[in-house]
């Protein structure tokens, strides 16, 4: 309703989205789903701190860093992966009706991501696993950081729904 009460009968709160929704059976190995860079700094570090409970000198304490041979703080190994959470990119509106769940998730950390530094994740469907009613897609991540270096590579899996019979 309208500051008059009056109804659009045009506008359909369901149909509003980002893209059309995509089922199992639609996702091709190699679909690339890119998740939007950011630099990491002094805020994302202390609301890491504050979520993870974590305090550990090494993550917040510059000088205890550089006494250690590290120019600026260093980002968590968890804050780190937390960057290539799906649902801060496209793919979970990709699939906005079909998905049920992460299932499950790993990461190697290649090299430090210290505060100030830029950060590019990508999520790429590496494997399709279809089953019945279900499939499993199997997603590489990553993260670049801004001097092209992959500073993070691992594995995602999220469970989808098959396309609904007509």
């Amino acid at each position: 309703m309208n500051e008059r009460g009056d109804i659009d009968p045009e506008f359909d709160p369901a149909k509003h989205s980002l893209t059309d929704s995509s089922y199992f059976e639609d996702l091709e190995v190699g679909q690339r789903f890119v998740i939007p860079s950011r630099t990491l700094g002094d805020a994302n570090f202390a609301a890491f701190q504050l979520l993870s409970g974590d305090n550990h000198p090494i993550h917040y304490d510059v000088e205890y860093c550089r006494r250690r041979g590290h120019p600026q703080l260093l980002a968590h190994g968890f804050q780190v992966v937390s960057q290539t959470a799906p649902g801060a990119g496209m793919l979970p509106h990709v699939l906005e009706d079909s998905l049920i769940a992460l299932i499950e998730q790993s990461s190697k950390f290649l090299k430090p991501v210290y505060c100030g530094d830029t950060v590019y994740p990508a999520l790429v469907i590496r494997e399709l696993t279809p089953g019945k009613t279900t499939g499993v897609i199997t997603l590489r991540s990553t993260i670049h950081n801004q001097h092209r270096q992959l500073v993070m590579e691992g594995e995602q899996k999220m469970l989808v729904r098959m396309r609904p019979s007509s």
